[in-house]
């Protein structure tokens, strides 16, 4: 005798993002294909320059890296499937691997506005508070003072990954995106997902909208402290708002995207679907030029290397 369809439970899926696009479809390959390369590129050869050149070593740098291991990470947990799937269809994924790659995909992209708190405190200690940087920056102390987000990060996303995994997926075996977003996996079980959808929102604002707000209202004192004091530079004040719209940019991107699981609105499903990946391909593909080359140190050194490269 057959179960029921409510009672059956699907351990495979299909990941079907841009599905309406039809025949055009495999054309999508191509941006994103370019994407992927300058994300690979630049911030491999990011990773290279400050961990080879000893004069990179500075805790500002040593932040910089670990955005670009996160930058060079996040695009290969899902871009090489997802271009797979333009080009040959191919969009299977097993119920395991669609939570490992909901996993990875969720902590290693929490790293990106944590990384960004610590350079905004950087920023902070280096331009008002001078005295005390070397006292707080140091690597060491930088690196006991990054746990406690760390662990924040990690065990929160570890207990939105295990309760997506206890439900029941009998709606659809069709998850409409591109790789295995939380709220597109969850909202294909059956029976009632409000606490998946809370801790969701909770992680929303417990990680990235506590972090933004703590660096913006860092860059906001920093802004402040050079109008009133004089001290500081206009490359200061350039870094800082630079730094703003990037990060406002992707956390737009990424609250857009969230949220438009949870209202009721007009959205289009390749719409969320391209405001997801963005949120995840466009700081991958530009941090390295605005966190990197911008950087003088950095720039220097970058300049060698492709010197050296070419002659």
């Amino acid at each position: 005798m057959v179960a029921p369809a409510q009672n059956i439970s699907f351990t495979t899926f299909k990941l079907n993002g841009f599905l309406a696009l039809g025949e055009w479809r495999p054309i999508l390959s191509i941006p994103y294909l370019l994407m992927f390369l300058l994300s690979t590129i630049s911030n491999s050869i990011l990773i290279y320059l400050i961990i080879s050149q000893r004069a990179l070593h500075s805790p500002m740098c040593v932040l910089i890296g670990l955005m670009a291991v996160v930058d060079l990470c996040l695009p290969i947990f899902f871009v090489p499937n997802m271009l797979i799937s333009f080009i040959f269809n191919w969009n299977g994924i097993s119920l395991l691997g669609c939570l490992a790659q909901m996993f990875f995909l969720h902590v290693v992209g929490t790293f990106q506005s944590t990384i960004l708190l610590w350079m905004a405190l950087d920023r902070f200690f280096a331009i008002c508070r001078p005295l005390y940087y070397h006292t707080y920056m140091k690597i060491p102390n930088c690196l006991k003072f990054i746990m406690l987000p760390v662990i924040r990060n990690v065990l929160l996303i570890i207990i939105i990954v295990s309760w997506a995994g206890k439900l029941s997926f009998c709606v659809t075996n069709e998850i409409d995106h591109c790789f295995c977003e939380h709220m597109a996996v969850v909202q294909l079980a059956c029976g009632d997902i409000s606490i998946n959808n809370l801790l969701g929102l909770l992680a929303i604002f417990l990680i990235t909208t506590i972090d933004v707000f703590l660096v913006i209202l860092s860059y906001s004192i920093i802004l402040s402290y050079v109008l009133k004091t004089g001290k500081g530079s206009v490359k200061a004040i350039n870094t800082c708002i630079t730094h703003i719209i990037v990060m406002i940019v992707t956390a737009t991107f990424a609250l857009i995207a969230f949220m438009s699981y949870r209202i009721r609105n007009n959205f289009s499903s390749s719409n969320r679907v391209f405001l997801s990946t963005m949120y995840l391909l466009f700081p991958s593909c530009f941090n390295p030029i605005i966190y990197g080359v911008r950087t003088k140190e950095i720039r220097e050194h970058f300049f060698k290397f492709m010197n050296h490269l070419m002659s």
